[in-house]
C-alpha cells in the first residue's frame, strides 16, 4: 500500500466536473490529484454525452439518405451496419478518455485509479474492484465529483437485458424490433430519434403534459408533431404503472390521463426518467457530510457542511448538465486559490441542448414562466421555412423563438427547434449575458446566407420590422 501526502487538492471523479476542477487547480499552482474508479471522462465522456453523439451522427447521416433524392442523388440497396455504428461510438469514446489521460499528464495531475473511500479530515483511501486497499491520499482539501447514474422506476430494478438504462442502450447487440422508453426528457427523446431512425418501433411514455416538459410548450409540441410524423408513438400525461419482463420481451401498464390502464409489449423497455447522485461508499457520513436524499448540499462556494470537503456537478443536483459541473469546477477552484474575480455560475443563464432531429436549443425563461413571473412580453419568431440557407440545405424544419421584456426590451429567454439549434444557441447565451435587447440584436449584421440569420430576423420581429417574413 503507498501513502501519499502533501496535496494541496484531491478530486474524486474525472469526469467533465472532475476533471476540469483538477486541470484548473494545478494551473493555479495546487499540487492536484484525481481519484477514478472506472474510466477517466467519467459517464460524460464515456457513456453519456460524446458516445451517444456519435449514436446520433449516424441516425442524421442514415436519414440524410434516405431523402437524397430531394438533392438529386439516388442509389440502390440502402443498408446500414449496427455492429460499425455502436464500434464507432465506442472508439470515439476511447479517444476522449485517452485526451483525458493527456490532460492529467500535461497539468501535472496524479492520477489515482480505483474507488475513494472519505477516511478522515483531508484522507482519502483509494481501493481496487476486489476492495483491497491499494493507497491512502492526504490533501488540504478534497472535491467531491462523483456524478450520478440513471434512476430506475419505483421496484423495477434494471437488469441490463430487458429493462435497461441509456449506458446498455448504447451497446446492444441487435437493433431492437420495438421499445418502450420510460421518460421524454433529452435522453428520452434523443434514444427515440436515434432507434427510430433505425426501424425500430418506438413508444415514448412521458407523465408530463409534453414531451421535453422543460423547454417551452411551441417548442416541445413542434417536436412531438415531428417525431409523430416519423413514425414515433407519443403518450402524454401517462405513467408505467407496471412494468414485467416476460419470455418474449417486456410488458408495460400504462395509466393515461384519464385513469385508464393499456398494455403495451415490446422487446425492450429504456428507463430515462433522470438520475440519482452518487452519494453511497464514499465515507460521508464517517466524517459527518450530510446527505439530502441521492445529493450533497453545499453553499454557494461549493463546500459542504464539513470545512475543506467540497461538491460539485450531478451529485449536488440539478441542472444535470455536463457543463454545469465544468462551470462549478472553475468556480469551486478559483474560490480556493482565493481569486476575488472567481467564476461567478449564473444558473439563469445555462443553455439545455436535446441532439435529436431537430436539435432543440434554450436559454433563460420561457414564455409561460416569463409571463408567470408579471414580465410584460415581445415575442420574436422566426420560422427555418422563411431561411434562404435554410431552404438552401433542405433543413426548414422548426423556427427561432426570443423572449423579450417589453419594458427595457431586454432578452429574457431564447429556443431554437431546427438542424443547428445547439450550436445557434451559443450566440443568444452570450446576448443573455450581456443584457442585449432586440434592438441590439436585430441591429448586429449577422452574415448571409446562414440558420442563424434566423436569430436576427426573430429578433427584428419582436420589434415588427423583420424584412424576411
Amino acid at each position: 500500500m503507498n501513502n501519499t501526502s502533501g496535496f494541496d487538492l484531491i478530486v474524486v471523479g474525472s469526469g467533465p466536473g472532475g476533471y476540469t476542477a483538477a486541470v484548473r487547480a494545478s494551473q493555479l499552482g495546487m499540487k492536484t490529484a484525481v481519484v477514478e474508479r472506472d474510466r477517466l471522462g467519467g459517464v460524460c465522456l464515456n457513456w453519456g454525452c460524446i458516445p451517444t453523439k456519435a449514436l446520433l451522427k449516424n441516425a442524421e447521416i442514415l436519414n440524410q439518405f434516405k431523402r437524397s433524392a430531394e438533392f438529386g442523388i439516388s442509389f440502390d440497396n440502402l443498408r446500414y451496419d449496427f455492429a460499425k455504428i455502436i464500434q464507432r461510438s465506442r472508439g470515439v469514446a476511447d479517444k476522449s478518455e485517452k485526451g483525458v489521460a493527456f490532460l492529467m499528464k500535461k497539468n501535472n495531475v496524479a492520477t489515482l485509479m480505483g474507488s475513494a473511500k472519505l477516511a478522515g479530515q483531508g484522507v482519502v483511501e483509494v481501493y481496487d474492484a476486489s476492495g483491497k486497499l491499494k493507497e491512502t491520499a492526504s490533501a488540504a482539501r478534497i472535491l467531491l465529483a462523483t456524478g450520478a447514474r440513471a434512476r430506475g422506476l419505483p421496484g423495477i430494478p434494471f437488469d441490463g437485458r430487458r429493462v435497461i438504462s441509456s449506458s446498455e442502450a448504447m451497446i446492444l447487440k441487435e437493433v431492437p424490433k420495438s421499445l418502450i422508453i420510460v421518460g421524454a426528457g433529452a435522453i428520452g427523446a434523443e434514444f427515440a430519434y436515434f432507434y427510430n431512425s433505425l426501424g425500430t418501433r418506438i413508444t415514448l411514455v412521458e407523465m408530463m403534459p409534453r414531451i421535453l416538459p422543460i423547454e417551452d410548450h411551441e417548442i416541445s409540441d413542434l417536436l412531438a408533431r415531428s417525431f409523430k410524423k416519423s413514425g414515433i408513438q407519443i403518450l402524454t400525461a401517462s405513467k408505467v404503472s407496471a412494468l414485467k419482463i416476460t419470455g418474449e420481451g417486456v410488458e408495460a401498464t400504462i395509466e393515461g390521463a384519464k385513469g385508464e390502464s393499456t398494455t403495451y409489449k415490446a422487446e425492450l423497455a429504456l428507463v430515462a426518467v433522470g438520475v440519482a447522485g452518487n452519494v453511497e461508499n464514499l465515507g460521508l457520513e464517517q466524517i459527518g457530510v450530510k446527505v439530502d436524499k441521492d445529493r450533497i448540499p453545499v453553499d454557494d462556494t461549493f463546500q459542504t457542511n464539513v470545512p475543506g470537503v467540497y461538491a460539485i456537478g450531478d451529485v449536488i443536483g440539478p441542472p444535470w448538465l455536463a457543463h454545469v459541473a465544468s462551470a462549478e469546477a472553475v468556480s469551486a477552484v478559483e474560490g480556493m486559490a482565493g481569486l476575488k474575480d472567481r467564476l461567478r455560475v449564473d444558473y439563469d443563464n445555462v443553455p439545455a441542448c436535446t441532439y435529436c432531429q431537430p436539435q432543440v436549443a434554450s436559454i433563460g425563461l420561457t414564455e409561460q414562466k416569463a409571463r408567470e413571473q408579471g414580465y410584460d412580453l415581445k415575442i420574436g419568431k422566426f420560422p427555418f421555412s422563411a431561411s434562404g440557407k435554410g431552404r438552401a440545405i433542405g433543413e426548414i424544419e422548426g423556427l427561432v423563438k426570443l423572449v423579450f421584456d417589453a419594458k427595457y426590451g431586454e432578452l429574457l429567454g431564447a429556443h431554437i427547434l431546427g438542424s443547428e439549434a445547439t450550436e445557434m444557441i451559443a450566440e443568444l447565451g452570450i446576448a443573455k449575458n450581456l443584457e442585449a435587447t432586440y434592438e441590439e440584436i436585430f441591429k448586429t449584421i449577422h452574415a448571409h446566407p446562414t440558420l442563424s440569420e434566423a436569430v436576427m430576423e426573430a429578433a427584428a420581429g419582436a420589434a415588427g420590422e423583420a424584412i424576411n417574413i
